[in-house]
C-alpha cells in the first residue's frame, strides 16, 4: 500500500493495525545490547506485547539479547518472520529490501524506524507485494493507537 505521494509518512491507523496485529515474529534488524539505545528498548516493548523477536545485528551473532539468539543477516533466520523492523540507516535500505525479497518465505511488511526512508527500495518492496511503513515506531505507535 503506496502512501500519500503529498505525504509519504502518512500512513492510516488500519494498516498499522493490521501490520502490527499480523506480525507474529518480527526481525529486528540493528538490534543492539546497549540498554542506552533505541532498538533495545523497543525489542523489549515488542516482545511485552507478545511477539516473537529476533536480533539482526552481524557484531553480536551468536550472541543474545533480551535472552534471543542474535543472527548476522535475515537470510540466517531459521525460521519465517512475518516483519522486518529496521533499526539502521537509509543507506543500508536497499539491501536490506533486496535481502527480504530474497528470504525463501517473504516477510509480509517492512518497518523502518524515526528517520529511516528510502522511496526507491520502498517501491521496489511494495512491487513485489509486501507492505512497508517508513519513518515511523512501532512502540510509538502502539501507544498513540492504544493497542
Amino acid at each position: 500500500m503506496v502512501a500519500d505521494p503529498d505525504r509519504p509518512d502518512a500512513y492510516s491507523d488500519d494498516l498499522i493495525t493490521r501490520v502490527l496485529g499480523e506480525a507474529k515474529t518480527i526481525a529486528l534488524v540493528g538490534a543492539s545490547p546497549n540498554v542506552a539505545r533505541p532498538s533495545y528498548g523497543v525489542m523489549a516493548f515488542l516482545m511485552s506485547r507478545g511477539h516473537k523477536v529476533i536480533p539482526i545485528n552481524p557484531g553480536q551473532a551468536g550472541k543474545t539479547i533480551h535472552d534471543e539468539t542474535v543472527y548476522a543477516r535475515l537470510s540466517d533466520v531459521p525460521v519465517a518472520v512475518d516483519l522486518v523492523d529496521v533499526f539502521r540507516d537509509s543507506a543500508a535500505v536497499a539491501g536490506l529490501v533486496d535481502e527480504a525479497l530474497a528470504l525463501p518465505t517473504r516477510p509480509k511488511a517492512i518497518w523502518l524506524q524515526l528517520g529511516v526512508r528510502d522511496d526507491a527500495a520502498a517501491a521496489r518492496a511494495e512491487a513485489a507485494g509486501l507492505t512497508i511503513i517508513q519513518n515511523r515506531c512501532p512502540a510509538i505507535e502502539y501507544g498513540r493507537l492504544g493497542l
